[in-house]
């Protein structure tokens, strides 16, 4: 297979500076303690406005006209279809008497649902690509009954997190049900074949994609009776708000858990006994000083998972009768890395992070380790996970530069086989990862691993991408991506900086960058970039920067502060104002994180230090930027990236471009149809290396 190469021109900005749309300038601004903030294009926060429409179309039309001049941009388009084009198979799961699985053939925008019966050929049982004609709209989960007879799956319309809720007869694939809408942030979870538990928020007032969102309720819908009939489990005092709340019931089916939070780290845990009518809702942890979720119950013992004296989480036990933490007792320790646990086949399967790379071991119910599982690689897995009475489970594994295998495992004899191994166009043996360790403006070690195609000189030349994200506890472990390995192909590297903020280390390493600490989450990134340049694997004119949400916040706020270390910036669906994200749909609940300027003058002045779009200044010359959000996203409000954009195209001063790439009818990211993915894609491949010199791509 011919591999495509680079060939560099010395220009490496554009001639002739590009006509941005005139944005409008309003006379608005907030005093906060006594300093006014002046906001001059908050009218963009209107999402649903005429004037905010034609200023998107705008934007749009100016970022596309400069995308299609890019010679080399429809050859990036037709190699990620290329190699996109391969059968991706999910891992089965058993429900009631048929198997079921996920497909895609190919380029299919959503994956299709299959199940089989034993010595039957598999058949369709729910096909996500016919929910809209243009395949925005998304299958966004599916749960059965305990006996398989009934499942409940919930759709998401233009990306948006908003669902509405269908209920289905498996045996006929009828919807026997009225369509259940508004529901958000929720699972479901089924009380026998009598009704589920669900959640959401009152609707809105005002537009119900920016509107804010701050009392979660828990209901319960009894199946052949009206949504609007549907009881408030929890949630329902105005004075006890709670942002995130969501039931499970317990696989045999006698218990509901309850979990409250108010951001998103830290939670009450509660407990109802559905074996007998009308009993209370009993606590077992009423603060949010601690992270605690249900593992499983059996025979009267509660298995929960939890940070509570154990940074690095661990696994206790408690009886139903007693539940409360000063009757818990340790049955998987805490140990030096961190913890995360599923349960299948009778079993518990326990992962832990080393370094941002997997290791499992395998325990029964009395809390012994019956083994270490053997992995296929240094990488990440996840799987492990099934009813107690499967006989087979699966798990999956993955890294930088092996794309997503499925194995079988017997638990009981502890032996794997490939179940499923991908047919790509891609040889993984050409590629290398490695794992570094750098130092942090403070001293602290940071892990980075960095992916390329052996052979690749160090000559400061190569054209890279560094992608982070640190925040709400989420770690960055090895995965494959399609759109990365065509960038590997073209020669470019790949490297990925584990920061503070991130989960990778346990909460104290989150907590490290949340908050008052949230400028070691810059540092880190910055550190990453400057070995990167120290090291020679690039040059600041050879590097980019890319990250998504809050990834998008540390693209916007590194760039800002150093715009002279890198050629190109791609922040995605960012949260770029930290003044007023609180003030839009659940964006309240990123307060653990973030902090909000209501908390104190201090906080405002530090929010203000750093938040993107108050950091930009007349006068200077910023990386080529491309900013890319998508119109109906509900979680990180595309007014960020509005505001960012055309605050950017006002104080830019050179050649640069700044430009936004605005999706429609598309949301935060799930669910997004392959066809608009590949789009995207090739559209940021071409403008980064574009910006960084590439004039044409040889094969």
């Amino acid at each position: 297979m011919s591999i495509l190469v680079f060939a560099i021109s010395c220009n490496k900005q554009t001639k002739n500076p590009i006509q941005y749309p005139e944005t409008k300038k309003a006379d608005s601004s907030t005093v906060y303690f006594g300093e006014t903030v002046k906001d001059p294009y908050r009218w963009l926060e209107d999402d649903r406005s005429e004037e905010t429409a034609a200023w998107v179309e705008a934007q749009n039309k100016v970022t596309f006209a400069y995308l299609d001049k890019i010679p080399f941009r429809n050859s990036l388009k037709q190699r990620l279809e290329k190699i996109w084009n391969y059968e991706k198979i999910t891992a089965p799961f058993k429900e009631g008497l048929y198997t079921y699985f996920s497909k895609n053939d190919g380029l299919q925008n959503q994956y299709v649902l299959y199940r089989v019966q034993e010595g039957s050929e598999p058949e369709i049982f729910l096909d996500p690509n016919g929910f809209s004609k243009d395949g925005t709209s998304s299958l966004a989960g599916i749960d059965f009954s305990k006996n398989g007879e009934l499942a409940a799956y919930s759709i998401s319309e233009g990306g948006s997190d908003w669902r509405k809720v269908m209920v289905m007869n498996t045996d006929t694939k009828e919807i026997i049900e009225d369509t259940l809408t508004n529901i958000k942030f929720s699972g479901i979870s089924w009380k026998g074949n009598e009704g589920f538990y669900y959640s959401s928020y009152d609707k809105p007032k005002g537009s119900k994609l920016s509107a804010k969102t701050d009392q979660h309720k828990l209901y319960y819908h009894k199946l052949g009776t009206s949504q609007k009939s549907d009881v408030v489990v929890f949630g329902n005092k105005p004075y006890q708000k709670r942002r995130y709340v969501g039931g499970q019931v317990s696989e045999d089916g006698n218990y509901l858990f309850i979990s409250a939070s108010i951001s998103t780290s830290g939670n009450e845990l509660y407990l109802q006994d559905l074996t007998k009518p009308n009993t209370p809702i009993i606590p077992i942890i009423q603060n949010f000083d601690y992270s605690t979720s249900l593992l499983d119950v059996s025979d009267s013992t509660i298995y929960l998972t939890t940070n509570y004296q154990a940074p690095n989480q661990k696994v206790v036990t408690a009886s139903v009768q007693n539940p409360s933490v000063e009757n818990w007792k340790d049955f998987i320790p805490e140990t030096e890395n961190v913890l995360s646990i599923f349960k299948g086949a009778g079993y518990f399967f326990a992962e832990y992070m080393k370094d941002a790379v997997s290791l499992v071991f395998q325990y029964d119910y009395q809390g012994n380790k019956i083994r270490e599982i053997e992995l296929p690689g240094v990488g990440s897995v996840s799987g492990f996970s099934g009813k107690k009475e499967d006989a087979v489970l699966y798990y999956s594994f993955t890294n930088y530069v092996t794309p997503g295998t499925i194995y079988s495992f017997l638990p009981k004899e502890g032996v794997s086989e490939v179940y499923q191994k991908p047919k790509i166009s891609f040889s993984p043996e050409n590629y290398t990862s490695e794992q570094v360790f750098y130092t942090s403006e403070d001293g602290t070690k940071i892990p980075m691993i960095i992916t390329y195609k052996k052979g690749t000189k160090r000559d400061g030349k190569t054209p890279t991408i560094l992608y982070g994200y640190g925040g709400f506890n989420i770690s960055l472990t090895p995965s494959f991506s399609i759109a990365n390995a065509v960038w590997l192909e073209l020669g470019g590297i790949y490297a990925v900086p584990n920061l503070r903020g991130g989960g990778e280390y346990g909460r104290a390493w989150h907590d490290a960058g949340t908050q008052m600490k949230k400028q070691n989450v810059f540092d880190d990134f910055i550190a990453a970039a400057e070995y990167l340049i120290q090291n020679h694997y690039t040059s600041s004119e050879f590097l980019a920067i890319r990250g998504g949400s809050n990834g998008g916040l540390l693209a916007g706020a590194a760039m800002t502060q150093r715009p002279d270390l890198f050629a190109v910036a791609l922040p995605a669906v960012g949260v770029m104002d930290m003044l007023r994200y609180h003030t839009f749909t659940a964006g309240a609940g990123w307060a653990y994180d973030y902090g909000t300027v209501e908390d104190s003058k201090e906080m405002f002045a530090y929010l203000k230090g750093y938040s993107p779009v108050h950091n930009l200044k007349p006068g200077v010359s910023y990386p080529a930027t491309l900013v890319t959000t998508a119109d109906h996203d509900d979680r990180v409000v595309p007014a960020h990236s509005f505001k960012f954009a055309a605050t950017l195209q006002e104080n830019q001063v050179g050649n640069k471009p700044t430009l936004i790439r605005i999706e429609t009818n598309a949301g935060h990211g799930a669910g997004k149809p392959v066809s608009k993915t590949i789009e995207e894609m090739a559209d940021i491949f071409a403008f980064t290396l574009y910006n960084m010199g590439v004039r044409e791509l040889k094969q």
